[in-house]
């Protein structure tokens, strides 16, 4: 079964946790005061932040769901790579020094260096708490996504268990342990993946047998076995499927797949996977009641090799660029979805395979959401280049990121990091396209839940990789959480309360203030990763880097190349970037089908991402509201 559970892979999963927690306790003697808490003194080494940097950046949607994208669409899944890659130019060239001159503690801290203004204090510090929140989603979800087949606990228990465990490593030592947690999880999160991909490499790819699939793959009409008969009920529920009742009076569900051979063409039926749900909660799989007492049979785990060039069964090891050549000229089975409502009670969801060529798999414009991309639907093509330009300018926009900044020492030494961060990412971010892909065909997928192809293709080839590779990537989200919690703490003691609100505080006051609010935020996060189970991380996090770039990039970049700017004008650009970015997204059809559970025909926005509109927006809103609020210049007297 796909989501057994692994003593292995628990008992690893408990030594990685343990050594965290381990860690944040032993250096939480070293944040007693402010500077310590949310800055680690500015004495953390540069290239150890660098590494840091990708620890952080490396979250749930870089590991579990850009494979998994890659993995159920191909190259269109690499796309997001690109776009989280490039981000780091801005970061390198435009934001690297200047946040560390500008700032103490906070992103706020950036905005207000010019007008010690209470009002840009508080819009900043709402537009870091929401940007966090949002962030948080994804990571909380990939988080609920890795205890499944760890422990074998629900999603719910899973993104409970992270977000108690990162609530303690920022109570107990703030940037300091963060810090080294991330630096940790990110070097072990390279390296194994490079391992991993050297196995992917080593293996190659071999032609998968039905035996393998799980599934049954039958000639039509050459001939049907016998006690079969085609089954049509009067409604005609499911058009496009062919359905049969075995000898057992079972239905099996089938589709339709051509295939020109030297015999001619022929018709064959590949069996789908289908599960259906009623009123009573009762789970049925391939037709059979899952339950306890009824031995809970599973879907079949998927994702293989139909044809190989020059009709070989295997190639053997592969090199880095023959991996693509032998998959370009080879076909290989992708897999769909189609929801039938049955009744008021009951949906039947029905998981069928598409027999795709190798070449389709590596062109971009397959994903349903990038369908735009080569044809002549305009609305999609603007939705695929919004969302590539909110994550190249979302990157250099994001809490948790730009406080990473106030870390090290100097200018030099925020620039000399970041050049150390591209260099991981990008490293990383190439070895995603290999998993991804050899996922696709290592027979361990599971097509309910694209966020696990990455864990269960380590546990295709190894229980122990799969053990470590689910530890580090539990880890990877437990660093990533504690970067976005301790920003979220920082705005609220910081920004809100210290600086608009002028509460005095001393110290350990703040540390105090900060430790109970990161308690606060990490259960908001919680209750957010079990409502948005089921969406593929990477996509939430195109929605983060949305808002995070509508509502903090315009006055960031002008503040820093433009004399003109008004704190009304930056209090003002902050605010519509944010309210324009979360209001665009709640209206999207993806929110009101998955988060309102209505249809998206009632989407009152023409596509998804917002960046296209919104991040103009605030830059327009921000040089309209400084004009019009500019002091006028004192007459000169002759």
């Amino acid at each position: 079964m796909i989501y057994e559970p692994s003593v292995s892979a628990a008992v690893i999963f408990f030594v990685f946790v343990g050594i965290t927690l381990g860690i944040s306790f032993w250096l939480g003697r070293k944040a007693t005061d402010a500077k310590g808490y949310f800055a680690a003194h500015g004495q953390i080494p540069w290239f150890v932040n660098g590494v840091a940097f990708a620890g952080d950046y490396l979250s749930a949607a870089s590991f579990l769901g850009i494979c998994g994208m890659i993995a159920f669409y191909g190259y269109d899944g690499f796309l997001y790579s690109i776009g989280y890659l490039a981000g780091w130019i801005v970061a390198l060239f435009v934001i690297a020094e200047p946040m560390k001159r500008l700032g103490k503690f906070t992103f706020a801290d950036a905005l207000d260096a010019k007008f010690q203004s209470p009002g840009i204090k508080l819009a900043a510090g709402i537009s870091t708490l929401a940007v966090s929140v949002f962030y948080l989603i994804p990571q909380m979800v990939g988080a609920g996504v890795l205890v499944q087949p760890l422990l074998g606990f629900p999603h719910w228990a899973g993104v409970v268990i992270v977000g108690v465990t990162v609530i303690m490593i920022v109570v107990t030592a703030g940037m300091v342990s963060t810090t080294w947690v991330q630096f940790i999880k990110g070097t072990l999160l390279v390296i194994f993946s490079a391992i991993l991909t050297v196995m992917i490499l080593n293996r190659g790819f071999s032609v998968a047998t039905d035996e393998q699939t799980g599934l049954q793959t039958i000639a039509f009409p050459d001939g049907v076995p016998e006690g079969w008969t085609r089954f049509v009920d009067e409604e005609d529920k499911w058009p496009n499927f062919i359905r049969f009742k075995d000898e057992s009076s079972r239905i099996r569900v089938f589709t339709q797949y051509d295939q020109d051979t030297d015999q001619g063409r022929k018709t064959w039926l590949l069996e789908a996977q289908y599960t259906s749900t009623d009123k009573d909660g009762t789970v049925f799989v391939n037709g059979e009641p899952k339950g306890k007492e009824k031995g809970e049979p599973e879907l079949h785990p998927v994702g293989h090799i139909r044809k190989l060039p020059g009709g070989a069964d295997k190639t053997g090891p592969l090199g880095p660029l023959s991996f693509f050549s032998t998959l370009l000229e080879s076909e290989v089975v992708l897999w769909g979805s189609e929801k039938i409502n049955e009744s008021d009670d009951k949906t039947t969801t029905v998981y069928f395979q598409k027999p795709t060529p190798g070449s389709q798999v590596l062109r971009p414009g397959e994903h349903p959401k990038f369908k735009g991309i080569r044809g002549k639907d305009f609305i999609g093509k603007l939705n695929f280049l919004s969302l590539m330009l909110a994550l190249f300018c979302g990157t250099a926009s994001l809490p948790h990121i730009l406080i990473r900044y106030y870390t090290v020492k100097d200018a030099a030494a925020a620039r000399k990091s970041t050049i150390v961060g591209i260099g991981s990412i990008g490293f990383f971010y190439v070895l995603t396209l290999y998993m991804g892909l050899g996922a696709m065909t290592s027979g361990g997928m599971d097509v309910t839940n694209s966020n696990m192809a990455a864990p269960l293709l380590a546990r295709s080839m190894s229980e122990l990789l799969f053990a470590a590779i689910s530890a580090i990537a539990f880890t990877t989200v437990l660093g990533t959480v504690s970067g976005l919690i301790l920003a979220s703490a920082g705005a609220v003691t910081h920004d809100l309360m210290s600086s608009f609100f002028k509460i005095e505080m001393d110290d350990h006051q703040k540390v105090r203030v900060a430790k109970l609010s990161s308690v606060v935020v990490g259960a908001i996060a919680i209750g957010l990763g079990i409502l948005f189970e089921g969406m593929n991380v990477s996509y939430l996090v195109g929605w983060a880097f949305s808002v995070a770039a509508s509502a903090n990039l315009p006055s960031l970049i002008m503040i820093l190349f433009w004399k003109g700017v008004t704190k009304q004008g930056v209090i003002t650009a902050v605010v519509v970037g944010m309210v324009s970015s979360l209001g665009w997204i709640l209206c999207s059809a993806d929110s009101m089908e998955k988060i309102f559970g209505m249809t998206a025909s009632d989407a009152l926005v023409p596509f998804g991402q917002p960046g296209i509109v919104t991040i103009p927006l605030g830059f327009i809103t921000l040089v309209v509201v400084s004009l019009l609020t500019k002091k006028p210049e004192p007459a000169v007297v002759a």
